[in-house]
């Protein structure tokens, strides 16, 4: 049994061409387990999941992480009106990141149906760290592998809000900070690149370093060649690798429309050092 699959590009991304039925069965489940921690991120084309589908077809794969107190999926959208108390904390989005740096065992894969789209921008971006990590050289490598970087959500919120007011900035800092490893060394033996918004010192540099420790290391790991970028159809399902991917969405007006439905795969694995 083999699924259908073709490759985006080089270094990232895969399109599966498989029908619904046989994706719910659960009968590629393995095989599509093992393709995404190869290719960081499968795309579904328009295969118009309804939300229980969406959350049955998310089960094959792992243990289902419910996000919401009736174990449904989670609405994505920067619409306060259709999203509160979401919506504010979503801007972070917008920003290269991986979910979860907060936790022990972060996300190992979140699966986003589009629902309704806006009209301009919206697009998602993926970047395969464990690709940008094997591109770099064996120096940088064993240079990297020994740094350690304090991770924060309130880090993320001055991407998107420069001059907080000083309550807003207060409650951000109390959900917390943790140190993990700028080399993330899993269990296959693989490494990756732990980056993104939320990354905002490297333990025992200065600030000025740190910044362009974290700052250079972002800009090789989102270079075109390790980049996919899905320009979103109604319909479609999109799963990546959190463990091993980076993400981000591009600018787009909140009042737009778009909502896009998510679910996600429980963390199996623990930060670990190189």
């Amino acid at each position: 049994m083999s699924v259908k699959y073709e490759n985006i590009k080089e270094k990232i991304g895969s399109r599966i061409l498989e029908d619904k039925q046989s994706l719910l069965s659960g009968k590629y489940a393995s095989e599509i387990r093992e393709l995404l921690e190869q290719r960081g991120v499968l795309i579904f084309p328009e295969i118009n999941f309804t939300e229980d589908e969406q959350i049955e077809f998310t089960k094959t794969l792992g243990n289902y992480l419910p996000e919401t107190k009736d174990g449904k999926t989670t609405m994505i959208s920067l619409d306060e009106s259709k999203n509160p108390g979401t919506a504010e904390y979503l801007k972070g989005s917008l920003y290269w990141h991986l979910d979860g740096t907060m936790n022990e065992k972060p996300v190992l894969a979140s699966i986003l149906c589009g629902k309704t789209l806006s009209k301009e921008g919206g697009d998602t971006h993926f970047s395969n760290t464990y690709a940008a990590y094997e591109a770099l050289s064996e120096t940088e490598q064993a240079e990297y592998e020994k740094y350690t970087v304090r991770h924060a959500p309130w880090a993320s919120m001055f991407f998107y809000n420069q001059e907080p007011a000083t309550d807003t900035m207060i409650n951000y800092m109390n959900i917390g900070e943790t140190e993990l490893p700028l080399v993330w060394k899993h269990k296959s033996g693989r490494k990756s690149l732990v980056l993104g918004c939320t990354a905002y010192e490297v333990v025992d540099k200065s600030y000025k370093d740190s910044k362009i420790i974290l700052n250079s290391l972002l800009n090789h790991a989102t270079q075109d060649e390790f980049v996919y970028k899905h320009k979103w159809s109604v319909g479609d399902m999109v799963i990546w690798d959190n463990t091993g991917t980076l993400h981000r969405a591009t600018p787009y007006d909140p009042f737009g429309g778009r909502e896009l439905r998510r679910t996600k795969l429980e963390g199996e694995e623990a930060f670990a050092y190189a």
